[in-house]
């Protein structure tokens, strides 16, 4: 679920915290990338399309398929990715999990009526809520990456709270995923719509953690609160408090403790025993790997393990396997170049407005004489 709602509240209250970009934008970026989001997506993207991929068995291979294809197309772009799975899930997510595989069962039994009456929509519809990465899944999919020459991580826990470990260590640039919780964890750099398909043509959101308190102004502590108001996967929130009145009342009040001391509880009812505290103890030090005991390396790809693996096991097609493995060593040449904005500065104004400026500067240097300062000249 990650936090509810609050994409949108960003991007009515914050819109300046959030740019557009297209993958080119990340060449020579590393990126963490929330691996069971990735995944699930790549099930849930086949299963919309009308049918799911699988071998002769009846074995699903879309998530190896959407992990290839894309995973290629972002070393293509100059990107290094870092897929991080997650590990154990928290004691305080067992009441969501809980919840999610009751949703499960009713989607089940909705099926099957659907099923019997013949309704192809509402047959597709609860399909999609069906879909659950496997253990298995994860299993494939780590050695999908293994033979790709991609590095991958399991998180001792959550691992939107390690990919952001990571951005904060400066170990890679930014967290992938589709849950805002990796704002929430502390990642500074937080990119949506990465992973999804090419298809869709959704531009990457890329929101900034600083840029997100700076416009909602709240410190971490207090936005960690507003999340928690929100909805989020480890406690329940108070009933009746909508995204508008949620960040009314931190702005007001600054903590979940001082509007509970001030609310009508009447009116605005708490969770029974609610385990705010123990949420947001969650979000503040959350259990993950120390980032610097971490390495990683990205490697050429074992073109002959590929096709053994996804032609031999898995039935794809083996023209395209050695395609694809010969499109990842040829990448990985070109994204060892470095990004220029490591070296320039990256300027803003539109190329018509940059001659003019460049025609001011020029006459300002000649009244001025030869004396005038040369540090801001701009590379050729």
């Amino acid at each position: 679920m990650g936090i509810l709602g609050l994409s949108k509240l960003l991007l009515d209250i914050a819109p300046h915290a959030i740019k557009e970009h297209e993958i080119k934008t990340y060449f020579g970026r590393k990126v963490a990338i929330d691996a069971s989001m990735s995944l699930y997506q790549f099930l849930i993207a086949v299963r919309s399309e009308g049918a799911q991929l699988t071998t002769v068995d009846g074995e699903t291979t879309s998530h190896l398929m959407g992990t290839f294809y894309r995973t290629i197309r972002l070393v293509e772009h100059g990107i290094k990715p870092v897929y991080v799975f997650d590990g154990k899930p928290p004691k305080l997510k067992s009441g969501e999990l809980n919840k999610r595989a009751e949703r499960r069962e009713e989607a089940q039994k909705a099926l099957e009526k659907a099923t019997e009456a013949g309704d192809a929509t509402e047959m597709e519809k609860f399909n999609r809520r069906l879909v659950k990465v496997t253990s298995e899944h994860t299993k494939e999919a780590k050695h999908l990456l293994s033979l790709m020459g991609i590095p991958y991580i399991e998180a001792p826990c959550e691992a939107e709270a390690q990919c952001a470990a990571m951005v904060r260590a400066g170990k890679v640039f930014a967290t992938a995923t589709e849950d805002m919780d990796a704002l929430t964890f502390g990642s500074n750099v937080l990119l949506r719509h990465l992973t999804v398909s090419e298809a869709r043509k959704l531009p990457i959101q890329e929101f900034h953690l600083d840029k997100v308190l700076e416009g909602l102004k709240l410190s971490h502590k207090e936005f960690i609160d507003l999340c928690i108001l929100l909805g989020c996967d480890y406690t329940d929130s108070i009933r009746g408090i909508g995204p508008k009145r949620a960040i009314d009342l931190i702005t007001q009040h600054k903590s979940i403790e001082n509007i509970l001391d001030n609310i009508d509880k009447s009116k605005y009812s708490p969770p029974e025993d609610w385990n705010f505290e123990g949420a947001r103890e969650l979000f503040i030090t959350p259990e993950v790997a120390d980032p610097e005991t971490i390495e990683l390396k990205w490697n050429d790809p074992d073109e002959e393990g590929l096709v053994k693996y996804l032609c031999g096991d898995k039935q794809f097609n083996e023209e395209r396997i050695r395609n694809g493995a010969k499109k990842l060593l040829k990448a990985r040449g070109t994204s060892t170049q470095g990004r220029l904005d490591g070296f320039f500065k990256v300027l803003s104004t539109t190329p018509a407005k940059r001659k003019v400026e460049d025609k001011k500067d020029g006459a300002n240097k000649r009244g001025k004489g030869s004396g005038g300062a040369r540090g801001r000249g701009r590379p050729k």
